[in-house]
């Protein structure tokens, strides 16, 4: 051991100056570091961090991975809460998410999970948004006629969400309006874009005609009657009032022919669904 006191003349010196304020200094660090402080205490743990880079949150829209969906989904439901009506209906929620559940294993993606929501609305409408989010209207369950209509509602939807077509369009309008940038689109920037886009503006032609191809396959697989969806088209087609999910183009007779199409070149003799009084008995019930 080196003899500090007889190698430096101004030992003492050295160490009043030097040694002492080291050891105050992890007194110090020891005692805030250790001991609980107060709600009104200066916590100094951001001063240690001042200075450092803050980390933005971006979604990369061309390259999202499931589990970053599914958060950008659950932010747009918190920013939806403010937007529109979610019923309360804890009878009504657990049927229409009953009914979705079914779907799920014939769906596309059965390995993420969805979440059926009611929105209390009486214009004929359903929307998706990421990551499993699906809403309902409740004037669409009024004007289904049984499970089968409704569960071609929720097929079709599914099918959106399994061709990912809200993150293509969000994407398309990131970059049309200059707001991507290399690493991505920032989060808060997706949310509002991502609410407004499944709210206002309607899916192109390919994506409305591969959503239904995705929901009829997915309906007939669970073993409810294709005819539903074909059915349910029909009622509204010749409505004053097109709902916004069927208001883009292709038209609504178009999209018949072409469900028709596809159920004649895959005969199936599901059934499950088409009890219209049940159905209707469930919603008066719920939708008093």
């Amino acid at each position: 051991m080196i003899n500090l006191k007889g190698f430096c003349p101004n030992y003492r010196l050295w160490q009043r100056r030097c040694l002492y304020p080291l050891i105050s200094l992890s007194v110090a660090l020891t005692l805030c570091l250790s001991t609980p402080l107060s709600s009104k205490a200066i916590d100094l743990l951001p001063l240690l961090f001042q200075g450092l880079p803050q980390v933005v949150k971006v979604y990369n829209l061309s390259n999202i991975s499931d589990r970053q969906e599914i958060d950008l989904g659950k932010q747009m439901n918190q920013e939806l809460q403010q937007q529109v009506k979610i019923s309360h209906n804890s009878e009504l929620n657990h049927y229409i998410s009953e009914v979705g559940r079914r779907l799920i294993p014939n769906s596309d993606r059965p390995n993420i999970p969805y979440t059926f929501q009611v929105v209390e609305d009486p214009a004929v409408n359903a929307f998706a948004t990421a990551g499993g989010f699906i809403y309902v209207n409740s004037g669409l369950l009024k004007t289904a006629e049984n499970e089968a209509e409704l569960a071609s509602v929720l097929g079709h939807e599914m099918g959106h969400i399994g061709g990912k077509h809200l993150l293509k369009q969000m994407r398309q309008q990131s970059i049309a309006s200059g707001l991507a940038t290399a690493a991505g689109l920032d989060k808060n920037q997706a949310v509002g874009m991502g609410v407004q886009l499944a709210l206002n503006l309607p899916r192109s032609r390919q994506d409305e005609y591969d959503a239904d191809k995705r929901g009829l396959k997915n309906i007939t697989r669970t073993g409810y009657s294709p005819s539903a969806m074909v059915s349910f088209m029909k009622k509204l087609q010749g409505s004053s009032s097109v709902p916004a999910f069927l208001s883009t183009h292709p038209g609504t007779g178009d999209r018949i022919i072409s469900l028709q199409r596809q159920i004649h070149a895959q005969p199936s003799n599901q059934n499950h669904g088409l009890d219209n009084p049940t159905y209707q008995a469930k919603m008066r019930a719920f939708l008093q």
